[in-house]
C-alpha cells in the first residue's frame, strides 16, 4: 500500500467514522415552537409533542454512553462504542472497529481494523496503527482532521458535514424526525429492559439540509447535486423514547450509490462523566499538512477509496 493510497484510506476513515460514529446527521435548527411536555411518559400525547419533549430532555442530559453498528453495501460495516458529551460543544471518545467490506480490508492493510476516535469542538482525531504512522504520518499516530479543513476539502457537502459534526448530538436525531413532517407512533416496545415508545418517519435529505444548515444558495445547490450523485434522496428514521423522555435507540436507513445504508445506535447512562483532550502534539499529524505535502486531490468527501 503506497503512501497516497494510505492517505486516501485515512480520508475515507475520517469521513465514514465521523459521520457514522457519532450521532449521525441531525438538524442544527432549533425547535422554535416550544412544544410542551405532557408528563413523564409519551404514551398519551401526539407524536410531535412527544418528540419535542424528548428532544429537550435529551439535550439537557448533556452526555451518554453510545453503542452503534453501521453498514453501507459492500463498502463497509463497522461498530462504535464509547461516550460523548455535548454540554459545551461535542466531545468524546469512541472505539471504531471495521468488521467487513472494503474499508475493513483497507484498514487491515494499514495495520489494524480498529482505531480510537476523539471528538473536540473544532476537530476530530483518529489514532492509527504503527504501520500507518510509518507510511503516512511521519511516525505520528494521531491524525487531526480540522472541521474547517474538511469543509474546504469537500465543498458544499464538506460545509454541511462540518455543520453536522459540530452539532451532532443524540437529540439531533429527534430533530431530524421532527423536520421530516412525516412522523407516526409505531407502538410500545422494550429496549435493553426499558419500556419505550417507538416513532418512525421519512426524511427528505436535501430538504433537511436546507432547513438545518447555514449554507449559501450556491453551496446548497452543489450539495443537492452531490446527494443526487450519491444516490441518496430519502432516509427512514426510527427512534425509541423511554419513560424519562430520553432517546435510547435510533435507526437510520437509506439507499446510496454504494448500496443500502443501515445504522443503529443505542444510548445509555445519560449524565455519565466524559472527558476528552487533544492528543499529544508530538504524536499528532495535521491532515491539512498531509494534503499540502502532496496527498490527495480535493473532490468531495465520498467514502470510497
Amino acid at each position: 500500500m503506497n503512501s497516497t493510497t494510505v492517505r486516501r484510506a485515512g480520508l475515507s476513515i475520517a469521513v465514514v467514522a465521523a459521520l457514522t460514529g457519532v450521532a449521525a446527521c441531525g438538524s442544527s435548527d432549533s425547535d422554535k415552537d416550544g412544544g410542551k411536555a405532557a408528563g413523564k411518559t409519551v404514551t398519551h400525547v401526539s407524536p410531535i409533542a412527544a418528540l419535542r419533549s424528548a428532544e429537550k430532555s435529551t439535550d439537557k442530559a448533556d452526555s451518554a454512553k453510545v453503542r452503534s453498528t453501521t453498514s453501507v453495501g459492500s463498502l463497509m460495516s463497522m461498530t462504535a462504542e464509547g461516550a460523548l458529551t455535548w454540554a459545551d460543544g461535542l466531545k468524546g471518545n469512541l472505539t471504531i472497529t471495521y468488521t467487513g467490506g472494503k474499508m475493513a480490508e483497507a484498514m487491515k492493510k494499514a495495520g489494524s481494523a480498529s482505531m480510537e476516535a476523539r471528538y473536540l469542538p473544532d476537530a476530530y482525531y483518529a489514532h492509527m496503527s504503527d504501520a500507518f504512522a510509518q507510511q503516512a504520518g511521519g511516525g505520528k499516530h494521531w491524525i487531526k482532521y480540522s472541521y474547517d479543513d474538511l469543509a474546504k476539502l469537500g465543498g458544499a457537502s464538506g460545509s454541511f458535514m462540518k455543520d453536522q459534526l459540530q452539532n451532532s448530538t443524540p437529540n439531533q436525531s429527534v430533530k431530524l424526525l421532527l423536520a421530516s413532517g412525516d412522523v407516526k407512533k409505531v407502538g410500545e416496545e422494550t429496549v435493553d429492559g426499558a419500556h419505550t415508545t417507538h416513532y418512525s418517519g421519512r426524511v427528505d435529505v436535501a430538504g433537511l439540509a436546507q432547513k438545518s444548515s447555514d449554507l449559501t444558495a450556491e453551496q446548497l445547490s452543489a450539495l443537492k447535486k452531490q446527494l443526487t450523485q450519491a444516490g441518496v434522496s430519502t432516509e427512514t428514521v426510527d427512534v425509541w423514547i423511554n419513560d424519562q423522555d430520553l432517546l435510547v435507540k435510533k435507526t437510520e436507513k437509506a439507499d446510496t450509490a454504494n448500496g443500502a445504508m443501515t445504522s443503529t445506535t443505542l444510548y445509555t447512562d445519560y449524565g455519565a462523566k466524559v472527558t476528552a483532550e487533544a492528543p499529544p502534539a508530538g504524536d499528532t499529524k495535521d491532515f491539512g499538512d498531509m494534503m499540502k505535502s502532496g496527498g490527495l486531490a480535493s473532490g468531495g468527501t465520498g467514502t470510497a477509496s
